[in-house]
This record gives C-alpha cells, sequence and structure tokens, in this order.
C-alpha cells in the first residue's frame, strides 16, 4: 500500500516506540519542539503499511487547526503516497458525519453553518424582535455563554436548570430563542457541529456502528486543548476497538478560558486503565539554556506531569534579563537590541511576546518611530481596534465638533450616547483646557457609558477594556487633547519614521502569548515579566489559573530558537499615571547561573531577599519573604509596598 517501505531511521528511540505501538490506547506526551507532528504522521503511516487490513479511510486524524490538518495530510502523503479521506479538525469531520447522516436526528443535508459573526447578528435579531436592551446586556457576552455552554455538552434546559445569576438567567432565555431560530434558518453553529455529532452517535445505533466498523483507528493531536463534547466525541468513536492515539503536552495547555481542559489527558488513564504512555522529551528547537530556564518554571506547577525536555544542541548562549525604569524604556531597549542584530538575522526571524494585546501599543509605536516594519500575528494593529476607533471618535467631536467622520462613527455606537456627549458639549471643552486627555476620555466613557458595551467577565471584552485603559494611559501623557489625536494621526500614517529601504522585508513578529503557541522564532523577546501582567492580576487568588500562567510563561520561553530576552519594568503607567510595578514571580524560578542581568539605570532597583547598600542615586528595596509573599498574593498593594 505504501509507495516506498517506510524508514524509521530519521525517529529517535521514543518517536519510534511510540510510532510502532500496538493496538489499543495510548498517550504520548510530547513537549516543546520534540517533533510531535513527525511521531503522529509517521504512526499513520505505519499503520497503513504494517496494519492488516488497514486501508486510508479506516484512519481518523484530527487535529484543531484547518493549517494543522493540511500540513498532516500532506505528510502523510508524502510518505506513503496515499490520501487520506478521513483528516481535519473536529468541526469538519462533525460536519462529513451530519452531512451524511444527519437526518436521523432532523438535520437537513443542506444544512448552513453560522460562523460567529452569523452567531451574533441572530443574537442581535433576537434582541431587536423582544426589545431588549443590548447596552445593559452585551449580546456577545451572551454569544459567548452559549458556546461555553455547548462545549459542555448543555441544552438550553441543562443551561437554564443550572442559571443562577441574572445575566445567566437572561442568557438561558436567548439561548431557547437562539435555538429556535437555527432550527428555522436550517442552520448549525461551529458548537452545534459538535453538539449535534454526539447526539446523532448516541442515538442512532446504526450509524455509531457504521461509523465505529469504519473507523479503525482515532489519532488525535494537541489532545490537552480538548474540551468536554471532544472529549466524548473521541470515546464515541474510538469503541470499541478503543485503538485511540492520542499527542499532547501539559505544560502547553494554555486555553482553559475557551473550554480547553488538560484534566482530559489524565480521564485518559481511568476510562482506559490499559493505556500506554510514551514520553518525548528530546527537543529539536531550543538551547539547553531556553529549556533549562521554562522547564524550572512550569515544573512549580503540582496538577500535572512535566516533561524533562533536553537537546543535543551545545550553545550556552544565555538568557538575557533587563530591567528597565519605565515601560517606554523597555521598548527602547528592546528596539536598541533589534538594530544591533539586524546584520546578523532578518527581522522576520524575530518575535515580541506579551501576555496581554494592550502591550502591543509601546513596540508598534517604538517600531513606527524607527522605521521598522512589523506585523502582528493573530490580533489587529493597535489604532486599528474597535473599541480604541470607538473611544477616539468621541474624542474626536470633542476637539472638533465639526468633524463629520468622527460623527458619523459614533453614532453608530448609539444615539442616545452621542446625544449625552453633545449635551454635555460645553463641560467637556473647558475640561480640556484645564486636564490632560486621559482625563477628559475618562469623563466622555463616563457619559456616554460606553464601557456599559463590554463584561469583564468575558475574555474578548477584556482585552478591549485592557485596550481601551492602555490608550487612556497614552493619553494621559500629552497636554492636550488636539495634540494628542495629531500624534495618533502622524503614529498610524508612519510620519516620523525614515522607512526608505526598509520596507521590503518582512517585519518583526508582534504577538500575544497565547497566539505564539505551536510558532518558533530565533530571536524571542518575553516582555512585561511583571506582576499583575504576567501572571495577570486576575490569576493571583486563583491556584488554577496561576499554573496556566506558568504554562503559559513557558510556552512563551520555549517560542525560542537561539537566544531568549527577558524584559519588565519597574513602573508603568497605568489608570492614568504611572505606578510603581514588582518582577514576575517566574523570574525568581529561573537558575542565576543561565542569566546575564542588565539594569537600566534610574531611581531605585528591587532586591528581593537581600540586605544590600544603596548603589549610586538608586534606592534600593529591601524586601523579607513574609512581605514580598503579601504583595504577590494581593493582601498588600505594590505602591503602599514601595511607601513602606
Amino acid at each position: 500500500m505504501v509507495a516506498v517501505p517506510l524508514s524509521l531511521e530519521k525517529l529517535n528511540a521514543e518517536q519510534k516506540k511510540a510510532v510502532i505501538h500496538t493496538d489499543g490506547p495510548a498517550i504520548v506526551l510530547a513537549g516543546a519542539g520534540s517533533g510531535k507532528t513527525t511521531a503522529l504522521t509517521y504512526r499513520a503511516a505505519w499503520l497503513l503499511e504494517q496494519g492488516e487490513e488497514i486501508y486510508p479511510e479506516n484512519l481518523l486524524i484530527v487535529t484543531f487547526t484547518n493549517k494543522a490538518a493540511h500540513e498532516i495530510r500532506d505528510r502523510i502523503e508524502a510518505l506513503t503516497g496515499l490520501t487520506l479521506p478521513l483528516c481535519g479538525t473536529f468541526h469538519s469531520i462533525c460536519a462529513k458525519l451530519l452531512r451524511f447522516h444527519g437526518k436521523s436526528i432532523g438535520i437537513h443535508p443542506s444544512f448552513t453553518i453560522y460562523d460567529a459573526n452569523d452567531q451574533l447578528s441572530l443574537i442581535k435579531s433576537i434582541y431587536k424582535k423582544h426589545g431588549f436592551d443590548t447596552s445593559a446586556t452585551n449580546p456577545q457576552s451572551v454569544k459567548a455563554a452559549i458556546s461555553k455552554a455547548k462545549n459542555e455538552l448543555e441544552g438550553p434546559s441543562d443551561f437554564e436548570r443550572k442559571a443562577v445569576s441574572q445575566f445567566q438567567q437572561f442568557a438561558a432565555t436567548i439561548y431557547r430563542a437562539y435555538e429556535l431560530e437555527l432550527k428555522k434558518a436550517r442552520a448549525l453553529d461551529f458548537d452545534d457541529l459538535l453538539l449535534k455529532a454526539i447526539a446523532l452517535l448516541r442515538t442512532d445505533e446504526a450509524v455509531r456502528t457504521s461509523w465505529q466498523q469504519r473507523v479503525k483507528h482515532v489519532l488525535i493531536d494537541e489532545y490537552q486543548d480538548t474540551n468536554a463534547a471532544q472529549y466524548e466525541l473521541s470515546k464515541l468513536l474510538t469503541h470499541p476497538q478503543n485503538n485511540l492515539f492520542v499527542v499532547g503536552d501539559f505544560s502547553q495547555s494554555i486555553y482553559s478560558w475557551r473550554g480547553a481542559d488538560y484534566r482530559n489527558m489524565l480521564a485518559l488513564k481511568t476510562d482506559y486503565p490499559d493505556c500506554k504512555e510514551y514520553r518525548l522529551e528530546q527537543n529539536y528547537r531550543s538551547t539547553q539554556v531556553i529549556l533549562d530556564a521554562a522547564t524550572n518554571i512550569v515544573s512549580k506547577n503540582t496538577q500535572h506531569p512535566i516533561l524533562a525536555l533536553w537537546t543535543e544542541n551545545t550553545d550556552q548562549t544565555k538568557i538575557t534579563k533587563y530591567t528597565a525604569q519605565t515601560g517606554e524604556g523597555e521598548a527602547a531597549y528592546v528596539l536598541r537590541c533589534i538594530d544591533s542584530i539586524q546584520t546578523k538575522y532578518e527581522l522576520h526571524d524575530i518575535a515580541i511576546l506579551y501576555r496581554t494585546n494592550a502591550q502591543s501599543r509601546l513596540f508598534e509605536d517604538a517600531l513606527l518611530n524607527a522605521g521598522l516594519p512589523y506585523q502582528l500575528i493573530g490580533g489587529t494593529k493597535f489604532y486599528d481596534r474597535k473599541e480604541i476607533k470607538d473611544v477616539l471618535a468621541y474624542a474626536r467631536i470633542i476637539a472638533n465638533s465639526d468633524d463629520t467622520v468622527g460623527k458619523s462613527r459614533a453614532s453608530k455606537l448609539g444615539k442616545r450616547r452621542l446625544a449625552a456627549v453633545e449635551e454635555h458639549r460645553e463641560m467637556l471643552e473647558k475640561l480640556q483646557e484645564t486636564e490632560h486627555p486621559g482625563n477628559v476620555i475618562k469623563k466622555i466613557l463616563e457619559i456616554s457609558e460606553y464601557l456599559k458595551k463590554y463584561k469583564s467577565e468575558q475574555e474578548e471584552d477584556k482585552s478591549r477594556l485592557e485596550n481601551i485603559q492602555e490608550l487612556l494611559n497614552v493619553a494621559s501623557q500629552f497636554t492636550s487633547l488636539t495634540q494628542f489625536l495629531e500624534n495618533i494621526s502622524l503614529v498610524q500614517d508612519n510620519q516620523f519614521a525614515d522607512s526608505a529601504g526598509k520596507k521590503t522585508h518582512r517585519g518583526v513578529n508582534l504577538l500575544s502569548l497565547h497566539g505564539a503557541k505551536g510558532l518558533e522564532f530565533k530571536i524571542v523577546f518575553l516582555v512585561g515579566l511583571e506582576e499583575e501582567l504576567l501572571p495577570h492580576s486576575r490569576s493571583l487568588l486563583d491556584p488554577d489559573q496561576m499554573e496556566e500562567e506558568r504554562r503559559l510563561c513557558y510556552v512563551g520561553m520555549t517560542r525560542a530558537r537561539e537566544k531568549l530576552y527577558l524584559t519588565l519594568a519597574m513602573s508603568r503607567y497605568m489608570f492614568g499615571s504611572r505606578g510603581n510595578k514588582l518582577p514576575s514571580r517566574f523570574l525568581r524560578d529561573v537558575p542565576s547561573e543561565l542569566v546575564e542581568v542588565i539594569e537600566e539605570p534610574g531611581e531605585y532597583t528591587l532586591q528581593p531577599f537581600m540586605t544590600s547598600k544603596p548603589i549610586g542615586n538608586r534606592r534600593t528595596l529591601i524586601v523579607d519573604d513574609d512581605m514580598l509573599e503579601d504583595v504577590l498574593s494581593g493582601k498588600l498593594s505594590i505602591d503602599a509596598f514601595i511607601d513602606s
């Protein structure tokens, strides 16, 4: 069946063991950069060559993105000369199942699939039909709640029964109406593809038996990212042979906010007591210095196994840890480093990784001012983000009452909001004469009630609110609203940059830590390593979330192939004024022998757990263990700590 005899010579010993696994369930714990895709594709090729009566249609290979599915399909075809008809994402496989067999549970073969925008439009139409106020309860938040319920296999009745808060009760009402509208439209949303496929396999014995007989082996990538629905689906499809082969890494589980649960990998041992475990710990990406530093951080987690990554790469280049006095100083340092290595590396070899999308603003401005091209991966440039353009529209019409473009955008945000701003125009115009732009915009937000559009408990809304806060931080650094708006226009138009000859190259990569998973770069700057940023403030009192923050830091560090920079600032603009910051607790877990320490000269330095005398003109803060733990746990504010 295979075009040429399959050679396993390129595989290391552990990869080979996993590839030639006999029948029955298996879990492959594959560390960052350990060649997990190689193991998965060779496993499929080996089954096709060695397995008795195993044909392409007998293999089901599932991953999480279309890009990954295409890569796996192409690599298997290159190894075997065969095309796999059942290689795709969970959603694409379920769509195929429902097209063929959905009639038995009332689903028409020509159903339409509603994407995220279609879902939101439908929910908004339900609001309009029933006279619900979108400003009172954000439709986007309701959409997220419905999606979460479906991923946890909860229908409208289940969701309504569990509803406790007023928001949940309202969302349950919308959920029920939403399902009726989907049925009328002969449509399924993305979450329905999984939910309905499970319902089909549970209720239609003939279909279930047919698929279970056809699918002799199920191979699933990135298993730590599965949710409750995907876990149930994998069990249904593998029964009764139980030839389930999953690949995953506990330490790279960073998507709990969208339903992913690494505990599904632990549950495999319970549901399949004979499950065989393989560990891929040889790394083909990073230096041992980088691997040791990252492993030291994530190994403080206690709820899941940690792999001991190693490499044959003998490069001993140390990690650089840079402490800046300010966020602006941090960005300036990163730009100086990029400038100094441009002769050796292409700009696209370099990545700047951050915990929150709002952090991109400082680096975008710095790169624009330096005339260096950049690409924002998986996101929108700061000043192009919807919420930023919305807030700026209000600011523009106060700075210039004849700004028709600004007024047009503001009117689309709600005529009552715009009317409220116009009603207070005289007061706002006087305010901008005496207050910095940040305070003027705060007042506009208060009057317009714009922030009520967003619910802080929803992940996407949290990000939007953080972006608006960053805009206020920028505004607070200018003396007039007009000057602030002019600066933004110039930055956007790249007026400050001498960019001749530099636009022909792909630029520096800017992306969030969540967006960096699966990618790698020769040079990585992991920025903002401060308490309340990484780890994020929302995780400080939640042990589960703190463990995820450690995994997130680990993912970021292991993106680096050759050189890793860890940077932080001692102070940043927060809520319109400069506030003090503490170094991330994760930095304490990196062995000192792996790090080159550089500090920007300035007012003070923080040296935890050490007695020290003043250095130059700086204030050295002497911190004992108890005091620092109080700050890290949130019992003592950073500024109160500094003052003490």
